[in-house]
């Protein structure tokens, strides 16, 4: 599943929430607790017809939602979202009725109308779609950004198998930009108003979040997303892939001229220079491990062929076309995937099925192992 740059929104699980303090940190909690349909809401009794991206209720409620106690607190936090432009409400003074609107809801994410159903979704199940734009105004007008801003700022600019961006088939990665792969301390604290010590102290924080590779030279550095959700598990490369990765693009770049500081030159070498390496890695990887369509046995198990996303395991054994004492077991054709069945119980499963990819050599073979199976 791909996260192209271009793409004009991106989703965050419910259960990815981060909880921290600040004005998008608050608007995500208003977001999370919005209806996700057309249909009626009840709160205390009282039923409130609601639209997508919509919430009704009274002060008490918002105040929960917040996660502040004074009633001029929550007001406060609404007035100001409501300045920048994350959010429109009102509040009744006769009935006490307050609902609020998302103004920047993704419709195309919108449930169909139900007027006898649930509304509101279940806490942490589920996603929230936003803009990849959510967080430009704050860096336009010149705020300070407070952590969980830097938080979501950082999950809007993610890209996934893009590309402009050759690191992004290693994982999710950050990007500002077309030309904003590599990426510097200094870059992140002008836009967010912070010092270089404080991005330096987020990222020590956040780790189990945004993880970061350093590159040589003062070209700056890679940030990947840990948890932003993809079709497989998410796997962190190894470091020495990064580099592999950054020393291909300077390969390709080494008559290429342009001005600037390195970390510029890096940024616009990776733009013009990734769609080349990375076809020319998939290339490499057909050329030497066969096809790169999935391969399934009878079972409907599938194994991927693809350089940047399995490991491998190789083994061999010459005297597997006669014995079932091994887990690889020799069947003879080698025209499909076949699959093995050694009959031998494991303590961690029942009978083992491995596949032969290697379909040149009967004596040896190559198990591809995705990253998501463990």
């Amino acid at each position: 599943m791909k996260c192209l740059r271009k793409f004009k929104w991106v989703k965050l699980p419910r259960k990815e929430m981060p909880g921290l303090k600040g004005r998008l940190g608050y608007w995500l909690k208003l977001a999370e607790s919005a209806a996700f349909r057309k249909g009626i809401s009840t709160y205390c009794g009282h039923k409130n017809p609601v639209e997508p991206g919509m919430w009704a209720g009274g002060i008490v409620g918002v105040k929960a939602i917040l996660g502040v106690r004074s009633r001029a607190k929550a007001l406060q936090i609404l007035d100001h979202l409501k300045a920048l432009g994350y959010l429109t409400y009102t509040l009744d003074p006769e009935t006490k009725l307050l609902t609020y609107q998302i103004t920047d809801w993704v419709m195309e994410c919108t449930g169909e109308e139900c007027m006898d159903g649930a509304v509101y979704a279940t806490p942490g199940y589920g996603f929230l779609c936003m803009p990849r734009n959510i967080t430009e105004r704050l860096a336009e007008q010149g705020y300070k950004f407070d952590v969980a801003d830097a938080w979501l700022d950082l999950w809007c600019h993610t890209v996934f198998r893009d590309y402009g961006n050759a690191f992004s088939f290693l994982s999710p990665v950050v990007q500002y930009g077309k030309y904003g792969s590599m990426l510097t301390l200094e870059t992140l604290g002008k836009r967010w108003g912070w010092e270089k010590t404080k991005v330096w102290r987020f990222f020590r924080d956040h780790a189990t979040c945004f993880q970061l590779y350093r590159l040589p030279n003062s070209y700056g550095c890679v940030i990947y997303s840990r948890f932003y959700p993809t079709c497989d598990e998410i796997q962190m490369p190894e470091e020495e892939t990064v580099m592999r990765i950054f020393r291909e693009i300077l390969i390709r770049a080494k008559n290429t001229h342009t001005e600037g500081t390195r970390n510029e030159k890096g940024n616009r070498y990776t733009a013009w220079k990734s769609r080349r390496v990375i076809k020319a890695l998939e290339e490499r990887e057909q050329n030497q491990y066969g096809e790169t369509a999935p391969i399934q046995n009878d079972s409907g198990v599938s194994v991927a062929l693809s350089s940047l996303y399995n490991a491998r395991v190789i083994f061999s054994c010459r005297n597997c076309k006669h014995c079932r004492n091994c887990i690889y077991a020799w069947v003879g054709s080698y025209k499909r995937a076949p699959s093995f069945d050694t009959g031998i119980e494991y303590p961690f499963a029942g009978p083992n099925r491995f596949f032969d990819l290697d379909w040149r050599n009967q004596y040896g073979g190559e198990i591809v192992f995705s990253f998501a199976t463990g």
